[in-house]
């Protein structure tokens, strides 16, 4: 029998390569819309973070998704990336 792949995804605040079920995706589309992505299939430009309060906060503090995203970060996106 074949083993199943996983797929891997990085952390961009960790730097970790971890499977996707434990990493929460934030994207930007061309309109510099950014948005907390839950199907892990919308279009733009995406960026993986972990499922963790202590490293959404780090993200936050030092401004790693807007660098990343290329794009302004709304407070509301980490407050709904909290919340999940």
């Amino acid at each position: 029998m074949k083993v199943k792949k996983i797929p891997l995804r990085r952390c961009v605040v960790t730097k970790e390569s971890l499977p996707k079920e434990l990493l929460l995706r934030v994207t930007r589309t061309k309109d510099m819309k950014v948005s907390v992505d839950l199907t892990g299939k919308a279009h733009g430009r995406g960026a993986y973070i972990k499922k963790s309060v202590e490293v959404i906060q780090q993200a936050r503090k030092k401004n790693i998704l807007s660098n990343v995203l290329e794009a302004e970060v709304p407070t509301t996106i980490y407050d709904e990336l909290e919340a999940l």
